[in-house]
């Protein structure tokens, strides 16, 4: 295969489908919508027919449990990626929305109107539900979708991407719209990240190696998720019931996931009762703990934490716990060794809670709550692509309106600068 010329007319059908959805209303999107979720659910015995292939060549590669797990299609999981895209589709279209508009004194009706991106590329190392929600996402927001999922999942990813397609039939929505990248060469990367005029941005969803190789690669723009360093400060004179529920969701819950905490940070006043209650609950839980100095002595055995685990996204069940002298001192930690992801305080204080609103650069600030919930679905978003920790163009989880831009209308009666 010429992996260029394969790619060039991918995003050049891309280009030119992406006027055709521009254009559709909601309601006609939000039919093919359900038109998809329906030929999922039809097609579901094709998908886990192809799905068995990818399950038995990663068997034979090798493949952990966990990610033979995170690749398997079952009806319970094909059903789910049908329920999310009538979720996408039961969401408020953005397309057009009025985000703010004027009259300024000479008469000129200014309006600033959302309207799509254009042609979105989406490189990802997921399950592959992704797919599904991705291009869901893409077409209700108006968007031309090109996507790039691993290896592993290619079989499942084509099956899926074909069923989508085929809800676009009959339809003045080009099928190109929603397009997968049917080669594992990874010659095509480089080629979808440099082509400027054709695509808008590229939006990468996993590992911090594969993030890396496309911001250094791509000439077009990147949103991006490098990491989820996320922290909980538990505050002197906090609920300490709460802070022990919230810390072990926070990290328990889901350990594998970007929005799961890797460092806990607790005010010296409580660290000897709190880390006292809370060491064995996550002993039970099965949780390695790296401590500083001051936390080795409360708890001796622990392995000391190095400057590199503060700077650690784990993704398993391991946390580095600090002990600080107070809110500023766990602000200036999270601001230093965080991410910018999601960050955590537990305490009774409103002064507190303030500071570390106001002060903590993240994307997700939480007050008596855990990090996980920093997810698309959870903020009432519906689906998501993913979680931006860029601050331009989008921040936190990306749905429907972070895939748009906008435009300024200006409507006026034969006005002249003068």
């Amino acid at each position: 295969m010429d992996v260029k010329a394969y790619v060039k007319d991918v995003v050049k059908s891309a280009r030119k489908a992406s006027g055709s959805i521009a254009r559709a209303t909601a309601e006609v999107k939000n039919a093919v919508l359900e038109a998809m979720a329906q030929n999922l659910l039809r097609g579901r015995d094709r998908l886990k027919e192809q799905n068995s292939l990818d399950l038995q060549a990663g068997r034979h590669a090798g493949l952990s449990e966990a990610m033979l797990d995170r690749l398997e299609l079952t009806d319970k999981r094909i059903e789910g990626m049908a329920e999310s895209i009538r979720t996408i589709a039961q969401l408020k279209d953005p397309v057009g929305g009025v985000i703010d508009g004027w009259t300024v004194p000479n008469g000129l009706r200014i309006q600033k109107v959302r309207v799509p991106l254009g042609v979105i590329c989406i490189i990802y190392e997921s399950r592959p539900n992704v797919t599904a929600d991705a291009a869901a996402l893409c077409l209700k927001s108006g968007n031309a979708v090109i996507l790039r999922g691993g290896r592993e999942a290619l079989r499942s990813n084509v099956a899926i991407q074909r069923e989508l397609a085929r809800a676009l039939e009959g339809t003045d929505i080009d099928p190109k719209v929603v397009q997968l990248i049917e080669t594992t060469d990874r010659a095509a990367v480089p080629e979808l990240l440099t082509a400027e005029g054709y695509v808008d941005v590229v939006i990468p969803r996993g590992g911090k190696g594969l993030i890396r190789t496309v911001v250094q690669t791509a000439t077009v723009p990147v949103i991006k998720h490098y990491e989820g360093i996320c922290h909980t400060f538990v505050d002197a004179g906090c609920d300490m019931e709460m802070a022990l529920r919230i810390c072990e969701n926070a990290k328990c819950q889901r350990p594998g996931t970007c929005n799961a905490m890797e460092t806990l940070l607790v005010h010296e006043q409580v660290a000897e009762e709190f880390l006292g209650r809370m060491a064995p609950v996550f002993e039970e839980r099965g949780v390695e703990l790296r401590g500083c100095e001051r936390t080795c002595r409360i708890l001796p055995g622990l392995q000391p934490a190095t400057e590199n685990d503060w700077r650690t996204e784990y993704l398993d069940l391991i946390l580095s716990v600090r002990i600080v002298r107070d809110v500023h001192q766990a602000i200036e930690h999270i601001n230093t060794y965080g991410s910018g992801h999601s960050d955590a305080i537990v305490t009774k204080s409103l002064r507190s809670a303030e500071l570390f609103r106001q002060r903590v650069d993240s994307a997700a600030v939480y007050v008596n709550a855990s990090t996980r919930f920093t997810d698309g679905g959870e903020f009432g978003l519906g689906a998501e692509i993913g979680i931006s920790t860029d601050k331009l163009h989008a921040r936190g989880p990306m749905a429907l309106e972070e895939l748009t831009t906008y435009k300024w209308v200006i409507a006026g009666d034969g006005q002249l600068r003068s």
